[in-house]
């Protein structure tokens, strides 16, 4: 429980500070509503249904997109650090797209696919696709080649090698790779609700703020605050569990 505190103080004293310097006038209301009519407002949405269904459309979108990215990128990164001819023609797409702002491809995604969860999906894999399969590939060309020419030399086959010794050695980088990636779905998520969409968090976002319903605005994006950080921290676990045969 200390532990705890102590690690979550931070977040308690920023929401004393908010909630004292708009009731002490030092910050408008019109500019920042109160914490507890954000609170407020938030009960609201969740009693009225709005906010239940808007979340789920996007963690579905989320999920999909980031799913699909680490699937592909992780076999692309691993394929590209094990056969040359794969390295030499994707690896100058990977370098031109990965500085690349992911949210300009929003009208894209758009025009392909429309407003729906499609265009959202397509988005988020391309965009999460890219750390991912950086992560594949730096972890797999960092793998002890001593291991690798060890296991050739007893006869194990390329694929055996790449099973046993290269994806264990990757794995690692993978897992931050990954992390990245999920924080970086949740950002071209709300990014592409806001410009395309007619339902989701981001969505949301922007048809309270247009409507001047401040305080219901901010409790929507404090949802996806928390849900980015209640996504990292499940993550941080599960990545501690499947590396435990590091220690």
């Amino acid at each position: 429980m200390k532990a705890a505190l102590v690690r979550y103080a931070p977040l308690l004293i920023l929401a004393a500070a908010w909630e004292a310097a708009v009731r002490s006038g030092v910050v408008s209301e019109l500019v920042l509503p109160s914490l507890t009519d954000v609170v407020s407002a938030w009960v609201k949405l969740l009693r009225g249904g709005d906010l239940w269904l808007n979340t789920a459309a996007s963690l579905y979108r989320t999920g999909a997109g980031l799913l699909l990215a680490i699937a592909v990128g992780g076999v692309l990164g691993i394929t590209m650090a094990w056969w040359r001819p794969v390295n030499a023609l994707a690896s100058p797409l990977v370098e031109m797209l990965y500085p690349m702002p992911k949210s300009a491809l929003i009208p894209v995604t758009a025009l392909w696919l429309g407003f729906g969860d499609g265009s959202k999906i397509l988005l988020i894999f391309l965009g999460c696709m890219l750390p991912v399969t950086l992560g594949a590939f730096n972890g797999a060309r960092a793998s002890d080649q001593a291991l690798v020419w060890s296991s050739r030399s007893m006869g194990a086959s390329r694929l055996r090698v790449l099973w046993d010794v290269v994806l264990p050695s990757a794995l690692p980088e993978i897992m931050n790779g990954v992390r990245t990636a999920l924080a970086l779905s949740f950002v071209l998520l709300v990014s592409s609700e806001l410009i395309a969409a007619r339902s989701g968090l981001g969505y949301l976002i922007g048809f309270l703020g247009e409507g001047g319903v401040y305080d219901a605005m901010f409790a929507v994006v404090l949802t996806v605050a928390f849900l980015g950080f209640f996504a990292d921290r499940v993550y941080q676990r599960l990545e501690r569990r499947v590396l435990r045969w590091r220690e």
